[in-house]
């Protein structure tokens, strides 16, 4: 590790004279450590190599406009602190929506809506049955498949205005 003054110069090549060779020497000297520093936090491998990359990012994309009050290896740290937390705080809103967790439609339904819903199933049934065979063919390939005219039409040898037509 480079002594504190050597690092603090380095970064003031990088604010004033946009030095990317400092920037480079910080980045090879801080990103081992900081991975680690960032994997205690995320215990993700691949999600603390991009923690600290984005950093680096920052830092870059900000260098004139940083200002660091106690040393660059300590603002470095709660950076990289601070973007584990926010990591951590979408990956938990995350986990909480995902879709195998998601409510179901029908069990927060009220009784009423469940039995219009299936009221609405029933009708659409007995709907379905008093179409001749070859148009609630077409209608089921469109509606519930989500096939196109030209798809039905393809897979039933049939042209896509015949399929307009049955529809």
């Amino acid at each position: 590790m480079k002594d504190d003054a050597y690092i603090e110069n380095l970064f003031r090549k990088i604010a004033v004279h946009d030095s990317r060779e400092a920037f480079k020497e910080l980045f090879f000297e801080f990103y081992p450590a900081l991975c680690v520093f960032a994997q205690r936090y995320v215990n993700d491998p691949e999600a603390s190599e991009d923690i600290v990359q984005e950093t680096f990012l920052k830092v870059w994309k900000n260098r004139r406009t940083i200002d660091i009050r106690i040393s660059f290896r300590n603002f470095l740290l709660t950076s990289v602190r601070n973007s584990c937390t926010d990591y951590l705080r979408k990956e938990s809103v995350t986990t909480r929506y995902t879709p195998d967790q998601v409510e179901q439609p029908h069990a927060s339904m009220s009784p009423e809506d469940f039995y219009t819903l299936g009221e609405l199933e029933t009708r659409l049934r007995q709907a379905l049955e008093k179409l001749s065979s070859d148009v609630r063919e077409v209608f089921e390939m469109n509606r519930f498949n989500g096939l196109t005219y030209r798809e039905i039409a393809t897979r039933l040898e049939l042209s896509p205005k015949t399929i307009e037509a049955r529809m």
